[in-house]
């Protein structure tokens, strides 16, 4: 589990913030009126049952998806007004990886680099840094296509942060993986939260949200839980996430 330490943003260490941020799509409501701040370094989870409105926002805060209204900052840059900005301060793992399967290890870091404005040597350094950092100098030259699960998220976290972005958006990254692969998968994010990046990952796992330095509970397209593991267990006198999860459930049908 996670030290419990205090993330409280101020507007001077502020790395993500959301303010009233809406999507409808017609008459459906996919997020309602949420609003967050998330500190420099921070691990920041978003907690909720599959259709709850996670990968709406997420894909708002990364400049993907127009807000219907309110607004929101990603690295001082407006999402809808600066969304160029915003994608090259951010690292983007989607639920399905964005691999190319016919590309090998090495050729999937070189094309994401390359999106990324990466060349030459330093494209060259940054894939070196990459392969080791993830153990995966032995598998550079197979196909993505042929990599277990865990090695694909593997390489997916790598292709997302090889240009070192300051804020990471991890959208359900250990979806169907193993539970010694998402141990791992956590090792590295406590590593770059370490180093100073933002992390703001979502999740369906209710143990992964120990993990977080704060949380926030989604039901519905709206925020009815904000705040650090310890605080919400206690504040919702229950033992674990997960009993936390379902009384929270349990009020929003009351």
């Amino acid at each position: 589990m996670v030290d419990d330490r205090r993330h409280t943003a101020t507007a001077a260490d502020t790395a993500v913030e959301a303010i009233e941020l809406t999507r409808r799509f017609g008459s459906f409501t996919a997020v309602d009126r949420v609003s967050f701040r998330v500190a420099t370094g921070e691990i920041f989870g978003f907690l909720g049952s599959n259709g709850a409105g996670k990968t709406t926002t997420i894909r708002m805060l990364c400049g993907l998806l127009t807000p219907t209204s309110g607004r929101a900052q990603v690295a001082g840059f407006d999402v809808a007004t600066q969304s160029d900005a915003v994608r090259q301060r951010i690292g983007y793992m989607s639920q399905l990886f964005s691999l190319y399967p016919d590309l090998t290890v090495t050729e999937n870091l070189r094309f994401f680099g390359g999106a990324y404005d990466l060349h030459g040597r330093p494209l060259q350094e940054a894939a070196a840094r990459i392969l080791a950092r993830l153990d995966l100098e032995a598998l550079r030259h197979r196909r993505a296509a042929d990599l277990p699960l865990g090695w694909k998220q593997r390489l997916a976290l790598g292709c997302a942060m090889l240009h070192e972005p300051p804020i990471l958006f991890l959208d359900e990254p250990t979806a169907g993986v193993d539970p010694i692969s998402r141990r791992r998968f956590w090792d590295q994010i406590y590593a770059a939260a370490d180093g100073g990046t933002t992390v703001f990952v979502t999740t369906h796992y209710m143990d992964e949200a120990e993990y977080c330095h704060r949380l926030s509970i989604m039901t519905a397209g709206r925020i009815v839980a904000l705040g650090s593991p310890s605080d919400l267990k206690a504040e919702h006198d229950a033992e674990t996430i997960e009993q936390l999860f379902v009384k929270l459930a349990a009020e929003e049908e009351n």
